[in-house]
C-alpha cells in the first residue's frame, strides 16, 4: 500500500528540492542596486499620511457585504441553470428561496445607504 504513494513523495521532494535550488539561484545572482526610487512607498503616490491600523468606514463593510451577495448569486445560479431539467420544481422553489434571502440584503444594503458614494 505504502508503494503506491511513493512516486507522489519522490515528486514533492523533487518539486521542493527544485524550488528552493531556483530561489537561492535568483537570491545570490539577482542583481542589487537599491536607491531611493526603488524603496519608496508605491501605494498611491506619495506617502502615507495616517497609521495603517485606522478604523475603516462602515461603507467599507457594508459595500463588500454587496460584493458577497452579487458574487453568491452568480455563482449559484449558473449550475443552477445548466441543471434546471434534472432539478425541477423542487430546485426552482429553492432558487426563490435564496434569492429571496439575497434581496433581503440587498434592500438592507439600500437602506443603510451603501449604495449612495457621497
Amino acid at each position: 500500500m505504502l508503494e503506491n504513494y511513493l512516486p507522489i513523495l519522490i515528486f514533492l521532494v523533487v518539486a521542493t528540492g527544485f524550488a528552493g535550488l531556483l530561489l537561492a539561484l535568483g537570491f545570490i545572482l539577482g542583481p542589487r542596486r537599491p536607491n531611493a526610487e526603488k524603496l519608496s512607498p508605491y501605494e498611491c503616490g506619495f506617502e502615507a499620511f495616517e497609521d495603517t491600523r485606522m478604523k475603516f468606514d462602515v461603507r467599507y463593510y457594508l459595500v463588500a457585504i454587496l460584493f458577497i451577495i452579487f458574487d453568491l448569486e452568480i455563482a449559484f445560479l449558473f449550475p443552477w441553470a445548466v441543471s434546471l431539467d434534472a432539478i425541477g420544481t423542487f430546485g426552482l422553489v429553492s432558487m426563490g428561496v435564496f434569492l429571496g434571502v439575497l434581496v433581503v440584503g440587498f434592500i438592507y444594503e439600500w437602506n443603510k445607504g451603501a449604495l449612495e458614494w457621497d
